[in-house]
């Protein structure tokens, strides 16, 4: 009998080659593309975003789409060939005018996301090369590095002091240590310790990987299979589609009166079953979503244009609500161009020996390389060493729990193995019994800890340096950092930016408040924070916040501006009080221990140079590392929210307006008011105006502040406009009834005219809360407007209006419906600064926390992790 092949965590690293036909120098190009052909992306689920065809079929898979295009078959069947025809092509233009815009945005929304795509690095052809993390194959052999992202499921060939996070499979949050060799086949995913898998990365060390499995043949592949779970819906698209539905159970009820009423009547059932749908359709926001897809994606396409990547669209509407900015200072507040100040014994005079061995400690190391690093570098070529004359025997790499790093260095002219120290001061000092060839005492530690506050207050970086003997060794791990002699301090500066304090300012002015979450002493975090223009910084310290509750921390979150000495766990976990203050928060990092706080907030900011992890973590990417980038791309998110808004407000009072008007008409006119097919070609017209408020201006007050979604107000807005429409249709009904003896067509022709405009002009009134006359809108709303307008008027007039059941106004009618039109209009303009002082004078006695941000906390719980 044949015996069943062991798992590839417990089969020997030959046979596994050898099955996968690869060796540890990797695959060759060729090789490697003729796999991804066969093996097709790795990606957990592959959806091509080209299903043009899946596109255009949803634009008709709406119930109410449905039912229309079964009655216009149904009209067919009867003989009323002409009405189905009429009705079907302005469903099918419909369809295409909502199909061609979700294709442009979302073949936009591709490119852009491509552009920050992660990366892995693989040998092919023998040499190491830089890929798109789609393209691995079974077979690679990639180089993990403290940041990188586990591109598959497969084996550790080699490793250094690598650990890696695995708490999207496990749950688990403390890193597992990775090293090679073989596992029982039944061991659990937690102890596979030879293994590595999709959807971790890499916390600290390197390694050099296998690629086993790929895309959805990964164990995180299996689990999103069976899950199926996609991203969490956003508060803004819930309550959207809450709306929706609240809208189409209205117009439902509205609809089944309206049939049953003209059937009691003895109106020809056809006629009614077509008016009382057509209704419905008209009032049911049908193109909601398309809208909000196309206003998202317009302003993720100009957000691209100032820098700034959206990689998950519904970021854009959470970007112009953010209310505050937690950022890291290092490279967004400060240039991210270290320097070496000085090289200092402990007695702080200059001293070459601590230079050496804090050289020596930089240039050995094989971690992930920093700014700090390459400064000691540059320095100490300046100064003439040379990492040749050094040889590493071992490595204890950093962590963000001990914030040190050391090397064994190889001992000069046969002496013994030193083992050199490097990192934050306090943690070092806390591996010291020794200040140089004295005993580390209490006076001892005042002293240092009083030079550390002088130095930070000056805005240094400071950093200690610490060595030990270790005879006969010939490796070393983090046990090993004990009974150490401080050897001196190296100080660092990196000025801050020249535009930052303004840029803060303007954020300030904009609703923003920064705050800073820094793993720098008080000291330094607070003569930033000065320095960039927060006068008297609050600073909390990561010891003080292990000591708060966490209902305390709500509180002290918004008070503080400045956290220091804060760990990745405590980045989350402040990130998660402010949300739970009722505040909606972004997180702008860039480093492996940003990937925590990046998956809780509400907006995950990154850079293009930022780690993969980190990269991944977030909605939004920036271009550059700055935060004037970040300005610009909250006042375009706001811009955006803005707008969708407009469209919302528009929609539903124009149409619960003209519903409720043709819903009351019908039951008292011995005729329906409007056909079917008319009422279906007022929506489809209407619509065209509506699609180009994606890209209309926005008043300068508009955008000034955050924007949240306010659904009590836009039902306001839907009962107030609605009325006033209603109003003035009635108006419409007595004067063309009462004055001019109107008869069917002669009535529908006019307030279908009457209508259209009607609904042209509220665009203008609601797009904002200034006069009309005071708002220029958009050239492309201006446009399509205005000949949306000229089609209204001209309509009637031409040779295929008598199949549209119309016939040519009367001058006489015409000038009767501009005149109640533009009365309308005015009307409209005096509700709408009736609205605005009532929204003035209750928008301050909101309570606080019941909105948008309170609401995510409870769902997303303590964590605040994001499920996606």
């Amino acid at each position: 009998m044949n015996q069943a092949v062991p798992p590839f965590w417990a089969e020997p690293v030959d046979g596994l080659l050898a099955s996968l036909q690869t060796s540890p120098q990797g695959l060759t190009g060729a090789e490697a593309s003729a796999r991804l052909r066969s093996v097709g992306p790795n990606l957990v689920r592959d959806t091509p975003a080209a299903s043009t065809l899946r596109l255009l079929v949803r634009q008709f898979e709406s119930p109410l789409v449905l039912v229309l295009i079964g009655a216009a078959c149904v009209s067919a069947a009867v003989g009323e060939w002409t009405d189905a025809e009429i009705i079907l092509a302005i469903v099918l233009g419909a369809g295409l005018v909502g199909f061609v815009q979700e294709h442009r945005a979302a073949t936009a929304l591709a490119r852009l996301r491509a552009r920050v795509e992660t990366r892995s690095t693989v040998l092919r052809d023998g040499a190491p090369r830089e890929i798109p993390s789609r393209e691995v194959v079974p077979g690679d052999v990639a180089l993990l590095a403290a940041g990188s992202l586990v591109p598959g499921d497969g084996r550790i060939l080699a490793a250094a002091d690598c650990s890696v996070s695995e708490a999207v499979l496990t749950g688990e949050p403390v890193p597992s240590e990775k090293r090679p060799g073989i596992v029982a086949a039944e061991a659990p995913l937690g102890a596979r310790d030879n293994a590595a898998f999709m959807g971790s990365y890499v916390r600290s060390g390197t390694a050099r990987f296998l690629v086993v499995r790929t895309g959805a043949a990964t164990e995180f592949g299996a689990i999103a299979d069976r899950l199926r779970l996609d991203a969490p819906e956003s508060e803004f698209a819930r309550g959207l589609r809450d709306y929706g539905f609240l809208l189409t159970r209205i117009m439902g009820l509205l609809a089944l009166i309206v049939f049953s009423t003209n059937v009691v009547l003895e109106r020809p059932p056809i006629d009614s079953l077509l008016f009382a749908i057509a209704l419905a359709v008209g009032m049911s926001p049908e193109l909601l979503p398309a809208i909000v897809t196309v206003t998202l994606a317009t302003g993720a396409r100009l957000m691209a244009g100032r820098g700034v990547i959206v990689r998950k669209l519904e970021a854009v509407e959470n970007l112009g609500a953010m209310e505050v900015l937690c950022t890291d200072k290092t490279g967004t507040l400060t240039e991210g161009s270290m320097a070496l100040v000085a090289a200092l014994d402990p007695d702080g005079a200059p001293s070459d020996a601590v230079l050496r061995d804090a050289f020596a400690n930089a240039a050995l190391q094989s971690g992930l390389p920093n700014l700090l690093d390459e400064a000691l570098i540059a320095a100490g070529r300046a100064r003439g060493l040379d990492a040749a004359i050094f040889r590493r025997l071992g490595e204890a790499p950093f962590d963000f729990k001990r914030r040190r790093l050391s090397v064994l260095v190889a001992g000069d002219a046969g002496g013994a193995p030193r083992l050199v120290t490097k990192g934050a001061f306090a943690e070092t000092l806390a591996a010291c019994d020794r200040v140089g060839d004295a005993p580390l005492g209490p006076a001892e530690r005042a002293s240092l800890e009083a030079h550390l506050a002088a130095w930070s207050g000056e805005g240094l970086r400071v950093l200690g340096v610490a060595s030990r003997e270790m005879p006969g060794a010939a490796d070393c791990t983090r046990e090993d950092e004990r009974t150490m002699r401080l050897e001196g301090v190296l100080l660092f500066r990196d000025p801050p930016k020249a535009e930052v304090a303004e840029t803060i300012a303007a954020l300030r002015a904009r609703g923003v408040e920064l705050k800073i979450i820094t793993g720098d002493n008080r000291f330094a975090a607070a003569a930033l924070a000065r320095t960039v223009g927060i006068a008297h910084p609050a600073v909390l310290t990561g010891a003080e916040l292990d000591r708060t509750r966490d209902e305390a921390l709500w509180r002290r979150a918004e008070a503080t501006q400045v956290f220091a000495e804060i760990d990745p766990i405590q980045k989350e976990r402040i990130i998660v009080a402010l949300k739970r203050a009722g505040r909606v928060t972004g997180y702008l990092g860039d480093g492996i221990n940003d990937a925590p706080a990046l998956r809780a907030a509400d907006v995950g900011v990154s850079v293009d140079q930022a780690v993969d992890v980190a990269k991944e973590a977030a909605d939004l990417v920036l271009l550059e590392h700055d935060l004037g980038v970040l300005l610009q791309g909250i006042e375009l998110g706001r811009r955006t929210f803005v707008n969708t808004l407009k469209y919302i407000a528009v929609t539903t009072s124009a149409n619960f307006g003209n519903m409720l008007s043709m819903a009351a008409a019908s039951v008292f006119l011995p005729f329906l008011p409007l056909l079917a097919k008319q009422i279906l070609l007022n929506n489809f017209l209407s619509d065209f105006p509506a699609l180009a408020i994606a890209g209309d201006r926005a008043d300068p007050e508009a955008v000034a502040r955050p924007s949240r979604w306010d659904i009590r107000r836009i039902r306001r807005v839907m009962l107030v406009f609605g009325s006033v429409s209603t109003a003035f249709d009635f108006v419409t009904f007595a004067v063309l009834l009462g004055v001019f003896t109107a008869g069917p067509e002669l009535f529908r022709t006019a307030w279908f005219t009457e209508s259209l405009l009607t609904e042209i002009l509220i665009i203008f009134v609601l797009r904002t809360r200034r006069p009309i006359w005071r708002s220029r809108p958009g050239a492309l709303l201006a446009v399509a407007a205005g000949l949306v307008g000229l089609a209204a008027l001209g309509l009637s007039y031409i040779e295929p209006a008598a199949a549209l059941g119309f016939t040519p106004l009367p001058w006489p009618v015409l000038a009767a419906v501009l005149a109640i039109s533009a009365t309308y209009a005015a009307a409209s303009e005096a509700a709408k600064a009736v609205l605005g002082r009532w929204d003035r004078a209750h928008g301050g006695r909101r309570r606080r926390g019941r909105g948008l941000p309170a609401v995510r906390a409870r769902v997303h719980g303590e964590t605040g992790r994001k499920n996606r």
